[in-house]
């Protein structure tokens, strides 16, 4: 019986050590196909989860799927408790003229009611000014199919917001500080959960007056408190600037 126990024991060692590096070799192959795959994104939802929600014999890759508001949430592949927010209808990016239509969906809204996926993966309730949403100019990503960063704010950019907060009104005005090297402009949004306000339409008026494309836009949505107390949102915007090395991804200021 001893000669067995010995020999079986480290075989079941073997056998586990097999296991977990052939899911830490299948993790890495997922992570590089899709950082190669443009629309790996895309495929994701369209060819898994939504099938799935309609009960399709599929892999649910995703934590939900909303066919009435046209989205589903993914935990990404990369950080802690990142999610993404991405349409279940084909849209490119920042730079879709669907985004701007009367009557498109509020993705942003949808990406911030979605933050109580980051906070049960934390298994703790946040501070509003420590969540935040993100999106990429068309420079700054890596796939072809509209997402949104849903995950935590920085610590060093949650001080800075907390420091400048008080002194940021509802016009924009440039940062006083390099965020992450880089200079961004800021606005405060006065809807406590963005009923009638879409950042993408918010920021297009904007982006136009000024000879700019969409494309070369990144936005950061944190949450904050108005000087009246109520829930409140701070938006801030920066562009490409190639000859600086900034690629407009406000990405850079959360923390996965």
């Amino acid at each position: 019986m001893q000669a067995f126990v010995s020999t079986a024991y480290p075989m079941r060692q073997v056998r586990l050590f097999v296991r977990l590096a052939s899911l830490t070799v299948a993790a890495l192959v997922f992570s590089l196909a899709h950082a190669g795959n443009p629309d790996a994104l895309w495929q994701i939802v369209h060819n898994s989860c939504e099938p799935a929600a309609r009960g399709a014999d599929v892999p649910q890759k995703c934590a939900d799927v909303d066919p009435s508001g046209g989205f589903a949430v993914l935990k990404d592949i990369n950080g802690i408790a990142q999610y993404l927010l991405i349409p279940t209808a084909r849209i490119g990016g920042i730079e879709s003229l669907d985004l701007l239509m009367p009557g498109s969906p509020n993705y942003w809204r949808a990406a911030w009611e979605a933050r109580r996926f980051v906070e049960a993966k934390l298994g703790q309730n946040l501070p509003r000014d420590e969540l935040s949403l993100a999106i990429n100019s068309t420079s700054g990503r890596t796939q072809n199919q509209l997402h949104i960063h849903i995950d935590c704010l920085a610590p060093d950019v949650v001080r800075a917001l907390r420091e400048q907060g008080p002194k940021i009104g509802t016009e924009w005005t440039a940062f006083p500080a390099l965020l992450r090297g880089h200079a961004y402009r800021i606005r405060r949004i006065d809807d406590a959960d963005l009923a009638s306000i879409d950042p993408f339409k918010l920021l297009a008026p904007d982006v136009a007056r000024e000879g700019q494309i969409m494309a070369d836009q990144t936005l950061l949505l944190a949450g904050t408190t108005a000087p009246d107390g109520k829930p409140a949102f701070f938006l801030l915007n920066d562009h490409v600037q190639r000859d600086k090395g900034d690629f407009a991804s406000s990405e850079e200021l959360q923390d996965h």
